[in-house]
């Protein structure tokens, strides 16, 4: 009977004890139980608070000095063009409207995702568009309709870039058609970001396939490591191919449940923040106005002086040919999240 009490006594002191601690932001770590009773968590579950801190075991927490406020994603589609540059067939070898419903569809469930981690935070979609089929743009306004998010759709109009693209290339040859049009909507995207953005952007091409986790990583990620290294940052969402043929020395950090490396080369879906945007703003409209080689050679020129990271394993799927370095990114059961998202 004494030891009952004895028991009952401790347990009450035990819980007023993790009161105290959740009053004061100090966390307890039950190492025996694998526990943490001022979460009601166990140590394998994600610890972070969103925009107080990032807790990693063994290694302690980092306050949030760099708050995430906003996220606008500026989605990037033309579903009568195949392939840019190639005429190669895409990954499981569908039109080109199915990868551009799809992608979108991946965005909405990953935001739905983000949006109940990150209530505080606002959210909003906007899509530019080139000459998309009737059809295919109003099953894009299902899709956005359906998502309850903040959302417009920008029929982009390449006669208010055209003359500002010079004709010939890096490599001395014509610019094709096809690449002014893809100028002329990354040059309006990023307007968009600019004059729209308020926080966070990610610019994102129509045939990205994302894992339910993406945005929620991506949003833990920037706060954690901005706050880390007090700087702001650029995220790819891809784990591209080409990293592993490369013995380049790199920087691994911490995420929320994902390592992130430093690369110095993407192709032109990115997230970053309205501040280095304005920052580099010269540097990225002239990706616009002349055809570099590579295309994305700007951005790498960014990449010299600030951090861009990549996910290990990756966040998403750029679907295009089953042989580019750019694309299938290793160790992922993407045939799972294609199918998931075929439901739109």
């Amino acid at each position: 009977m004494k030891e009952q009490k004895t028991q009952v006594k401790t347990s009450f002191f035990k819980k007023i004890f993790i009161k105290i601690c959740r009053i004061f932001g100090y966390e307890i770590i039950d190492q025996s139980n694998f526990y943490v009773p001022t979460q009601e968590k166990n140590l394998s579950e994600n610890l972070n608070i969103p925009g107080k801190k990032s807790i990693t075991l063994p290694l302690g927490e980092i306050k949030i000095s760099r708050k995430v406020n906003a996220l606008t994603i500026i989605f990037r589609s033309c579903t009568n063009i195949n392939m840019l540059t190639q005429n190669k067939k895409r990954l499981f070898d569908q039109n080109k409207s199915e990868y551009t419903f799809r992608s979108l569809n991946s965005i909405i469930a990953s935001l739905n995702q983000a949006k109940i981690t990150f209530p505080k935070i606002e959210f909003d979609i906007v899509i530019i568009d080139y000459n998309s089929k009737k059809e295919d743009l109003e099953q894009i306004k299902k899709q956005l309709k359906k998502s309850n998010f903040k959302n417009s759709i920008i029929s982009l109009d390449i006669n208010e870039f055209i003359n500002n693209i010079k004709k010939v290339n890096a490599k001395n040859e014509n610019v094709t058609e096809n690449q002014m049009s893809n100028m002329s909507n990354i040059h309006k995207s990023l307007l968009v970001g600019k004059n729209q953005g308020n926080d966070l952007i990610y610019f994102v091409e129509d045939d990205y396939l994302h894992k339910q986790d993406s945005i929620n990583e991506m949003i833990f990620t920037y706060e954690r490591i901005s706050s880390q290294i007090n700087r702001e940052l650029i995220l790819c969402p891809a784990d591209y191919p080409y990293l592993y043929t490369k013995i380049d020395p790199t920087n691994i950090f911490l995420g929320a449940n994902k390592h992130w490396r430093k690369i110095d080369e993407t192709l032109c879906t990115f997230l970053t923040s309205k501040i280095l945007l304005e920052k580099y703003w010269e540097k990225f409209i002239s990706m616009c106005q002349f055809e570099h080689y590579p295309f994305e050679q700007p951005l790498h020129d960014i990449y010299k002086t600030e951090y861009c990271l990549s996910p290990i394993p990756s966040l998403a799927l750029h679907c295009t040919n089953v042989n580019s370095i750019f694309g299938l990114s290793p160790n992922m059961d993407w045939k799972k999240t294609w199918d998931e998202n075929g439901d739109y």
